[in-house]
């Protein structure tokens, strides 16, 4: 089944989503990895996540940096990674874009926090030009691996994660 999802995504849109679905990304998505994501879940932690300017409810986080050739994932299984799917589902991420396997226990964490998991192709050719604008949100000094707002038309992606069952 192919499906168009809009930025921010509903608890309903999150919930209808099946492992193997196919779906098109399109609005504002969040980009970060290993450097970034933990700072984002301290500052969820600590309530002060308001200060990044834009809001994480429905949001969508891709775990990738941002340099001049462009966006394509990052593995997903990475300790800061994949440690910072299940708070930052808590705080209102509803879907997590990468590549590769997670645990079960991440599985269980995103169902819990009715969010889910998507592997996206690692092309990044294909992702340049679905993507309409990029902005700097938070921690410049991390250069590439700042946190981004990437407005995006369609991007591709598979769900892997969804309602306690995964792909692998």
């Amino acid at each position: 089944m192919t499906i168009e999802l809009k930025t921010p995504i509903s608890e309903e849109a999150a919930r209808s989503l099946r492992v193997g679905d196919m779906v098109y990304i399109s609005g504002s998505i969040f980009c970060g990895r290993d450097a970034v994501l933990p700072k984002v879940v301290k500052m969820t932690e600590e309530g002060t996540e308001k200060e990044l300017g834009v809001s994480l409810e429905g949001g969508v986080i891709f775990h990738t940096a941002v340099s001049p050739a462009g966006v394509g994932p990052t593995s997903s299984n990475k300790l800061e990674i994949e440690a910072s799917m299940e708070p930052l589902s808590k705080a209102g991420i509803r879907l997590h874009l990468g590549k590769g396997k997670i645990s079960d226990k991440t599985i269980a964490a995103l169902k819990k926090y009715n969010a889910v998991y998507a592997v996206i192709p690692p092309v990044t050719a294909l992702l340049g030009d679905k993507t309409r604008e990029q902005r700097l949100v938070a921690f410049p000094e991390l250069g590439m691996e700042a946190l981004y707002e990437l407005k995006v038309d369609r991007y591709p992606a598979i769900i892997a994660a969804a309602q306690g069952e995964g792909i692998y």
